[in-house]
């Protein structure tokens, strides 16, 4: 996983072909986003990267630790904007939305464009 927060608080996410691994330098940006104590927004073009299927084994990594983050995430991470311009992989995300809500505590939203992502972040944040 990638971060970038160079224009926090709109920090852009990126989840490489390699899967998650909650010890990576992602989940280390991750953490010290979350260490700041301030709301922010995740923006996810995920039409620009692979589809990863998660092992057993990553999928209890990451539990473990949203479960050592949960308190955090829900209170600065207003939400995750997933940017994909292909109407089926958009429903598809809107149907999945709940369960993601569910799991990370803050919402799942999609748009279709890069603009129409900014210009929700910036609402969410109130600017």
């Amino acid at each position: 996983m990638v971060i970038d927060s160079t224009h926090f608080p709109l920090v852009w996410m990126k989840v490489g072909a390699s899967g998650i691994h909650t010890d990576d330098e992602g989940f280390k940006a991750f953490e010290a986003l979350l260490a700041r104590a301030e709301p922010f927004v995740l923006l996810d073009e995920r039409a620009q990267q692979e589809e990863h299927e998660h092992s057993h084994e990553e999928r209890k990594q990451l539990s473990l630790w949203m479960k050592r983050h949960k308190a955090a995430l829900r209170s600065f991470v207003k939400a995750q904007i997933f940017i994909e311009p292909d109407l089926a992989r958009q429903k598809a995300a809107e149907l999945f939305a709940g369960k993601f809500e569910a799991f990370w505590g803050y919402p799942l939203l999609v748009v279709a464009t890069r603009e129409e992502g900014l210009e929700l972040a910036r609402k969410l944040l109130g600017r």
